[in-house]
């Protein structure tokens, strides 16, 4: 629970603390990008890219 009795504590108009709020987005995004990342295989993303780019390649060679 917050300390009433700090002066330099800011607040937003609701009176949540701004410093809580920062810290808590802080941590949410250190997990997200590790849980993110750990789901993620580069080696799979650039084999998709590289069959997208290729089927592009095809369909822009058909309309010609």
């Amino acid at each position: 629970m917050a300390n009433k009795n700090q002066p330099n504590q800011q607040k937003t108009a609701s009176g949540t603390s701004i410093q809580h709020v920062k810290q808590q987005n802080a941590q949410a995004n250190q997990q997200y990008g590790a849980e993110f990342a750990s789901e993620t295989s580069a080696q799979h993303v650039k084999q998709q890219n590289a069959q997208a780019q290729a089927k592009q390649n095809q369909a822009s060679s058909k309309n010609q």
